[in-house]
């Protein structure tokens, strides 16, 4: 597979989604472009002005970043080629000679808002949120004199970058909070399996009936694939329709795997592959015997034998 030679990622500069961008190989050489939004990055890659983007997918306190869970799910076909994870610690930052006491707005990102509420409800509890596209555009706000908030969370990173002050450090109510970043590239490379692998899946609900998720997930439990997270999302065509997101253990090149996807597109024709790629933290999964390749070569063998009347 060509590493990609150009990048875009969620901007501006000093956003966690940079720092996972960082931890590719070469990224940091590379031409990096910030994008104003999730789907403006995943854009410029469809149309071909850069190889890949890195924009967040799973928050270990928030759950899914439905910006990308909806912006991947529709278009042209896009592909995951790896994971990054990156460790979340947030400092509030204000303009230098404002104290703590000073503070009513703060500007920041949803899901640092999140992650960060109840350390402010105890600590400035008449503190106002305003909304920020990331925690780093908050902090260029706060840096370049913007009117409408006083305080910005963000990294410290980012805080140290611009020569903001930090009025408090690790702010964020869990410890040990981690993003989890995807890179996604055009539909051209499968990156090869590990044994470490996960598959991210789109998987349109044909029809509303009863029994009709149990069914798609059967395809999963039949086969002895694990999901690692599954999420509903509305597809925004009228109230009701959803579709799953779904990220399983394996690798489209491993048997039980691609026996479930077979299954599963056809109960859902619209079904999206969005990419088998390693696992950052090089978990393999445990296989059952009756699930693993040589199984499924074994039964494959034997039903041959059978058709070829031996």
């Amino acid at each position: 597979m060509t590493p990609p030679s150009s990048y875009t990622y969620l901007g501006p500069e000093g956003t966690f989604t940079e720092a996972a961008l960082l931890q590719v190989p070469g990224a940091g050489g590379a031409r990096r472009v910030p994008a104003l939004t999730v789907g403006s990055a995943l854009d410029a890659v469809r149309a071909g002005s850069v190889d890949a983007a890195m924009v967040p997918i799973e928050n270990s306190v928030e759950g899914g970043v439905s910006a990308t869970l909806d912006a991947i799910a529709v278009g042209a076909p896009l592909r995951i080629l790896r994971e990054e994870l990156v460790p979340i610690t947030f400092v509030l930052a204000g303009r230098p000679g404002v104290g703590l006491g000073d503070v009513r707005r703060i500007a920041t990102h949803g899901h640092a808002w999140a992650q960060c509420r109840t350390w402010v409800d105890t600590n400035i509890p008449d503190a106002e949120y305003f909304p920020a596209s990331s925690t780093a555009a908050a902090a260029h706000g706060l840096a370049e004199g913007e009117e409408g908030y006083d305080a910005a969370i963000c990294s410290p990173l980012v805080a140290e970058r611009l020569g903001l002050a930090v009025l408090a450090l690790d702010i964020g109510d869990v410890t040990d909070a981690v993003t989890r970043f995807v890179l996604v590239g055009r539909p051209e490379d499968l990156p090869p399996r590990t044994g470490a692998d996960k598959t991210t899946l789109v998987i349109p609900l044909p029809e509303d009936h009863p029994g009709a998720l149990m069914q798609i997930l059967d395809q999963f439990a039949a086969r002895g694939v694990n999901l690692s997270r599954i999420e509903s999302r509305p597809t925004g065509q009228f109230l009701g329709d959803y579709f799953f997101s779904v990220d399983a253990d394996g690798h489209v090149e491993d048997a039980r795997v691609a026996d479930a996807l077979k299954g599963l597109h056809r109960i859902s024709p619209g079904l999206r592959f969005l990419g088998s790629y390693a696992r950052a933290d090089r978990r393999s999964p445990a296989v059952e015997r009756h699930t693993s390749d040589d199984a499924f070569a074994a039964a494959d063998g034997w039903l041959g034998d059978i058709l070829g009347g031996r």
